[in-house]
């Protein structure tokens, strides 16, 4: 699939997520809604391997309209390409809210270590839920692949640690695993046909990742994500891998303003 189609996939998984609260806004006669009159209009680049386990990487871009705050501190909280979440509920520590975002497919053709089809990429809903205990914040989501190719889905767990460094600065880090469907690992690391590769399903990857938000001013804010992940377990040790280590890495521009004004 396209650079171009992926960000359009990315660019909707964002305007759906916000047109929740817009919704909610609209039918409670207030001017802000549940998530107040702060909202954000703002372009998020990413990178990625072109497959899991490539050497080569590819980039998307693309806008999103959401409630103010990329981040723990906000509705609005980007995790990566397929980890775009939105906190609709929050008692106590506990958080809880819907995701969306794009899981990255696979050209056949990029893979030259054996021969394997291509799979589709696509748009990825699931849900998420989170723990906060001062600085740490433990949480679990799961990721499934709405259009497409049927990949399965991805239970991700994680801890955070967040510091505010400064009053302009943010620094959120964090470690965690991610635990795949059997769809999930045949999709993305078998290899078909006699003599082929037919992983299980279980942990396909462990990773640790930090993001960082500085204020520029009142209303403008430069985000920073990256992410090292190491592929373990079957997903390792498929042929299809070119190395067992992966990059991702993402920088968003937000512009806060006041609804209705």
């Amino acid at each position: 699939m396209s650079n171009w189609r992926r960000a359009s996939f990315c660019a909707a998984a964002v305007m759906l997520l916000g047109a929740v609260p817009a919704a909610a806004q609209s039918t409670s006669g207030s001017s802000g809604g549940p998530f107040g009159d702060k909202w954000q209009v703002g372009g998020f680049v990413y990178v990625s391997p072109s497959f899991e386990g490539s050497k080569s990487y590819d980039a998307i871009a693309f806008p999103f309209v959401a409630p103010a705050g990329l981040g723990n501190e906000g509705a609005l909280q980007i995790k990566g390409a397929d980890d775009v979440r939105l906190r609709l509920f929050q008692t106590g520590g506990f958080e809880f809210g819907p995701l969306a975002g794009y899981r990255f497919g696979r050209d056949g053709d990029d893979v030259s270590n054996v021969d394997v089809d291509d799979v589709d990429g696509g748009l990825v809903v699931g849900a998420f839920g989170t723990y906060r205990t001062g600085p740490l914040a433990f949480s679990v989501s799961y990721h499934h692949q709405a259009t497409g190719d049927d990949t399965g889905g991805l239970l991700r767990l994680g801890v955070e640690h967040t510091s505010r460094v400064s009053p302009t600065f943010k620094l959120t880090t964090g470690i965690g695993a991610n635990y795949a469907t059997q769809e999930y690992m045949t999709a993305f690391f078998g290899v078909p046909g006699p003599g082929g590769y037919d992983p299980e399903a279980g942990f396909k990857d462990i990773y640790v990742g930090a993001t960082a938000t500085l204020d520029l001013s009142d209303r403008w804010s430069l985000h920073l994500i990256g992410r090292y992940a190491h592929l373990v377990g079957d997903a390792a040790d498929s042929p299809i891998v070119e190395t067992e280590s992966q990059l991702y890495g993402g920088l968003a521009l937000s512009y806060r303003f006041d609804w209705g004004r």
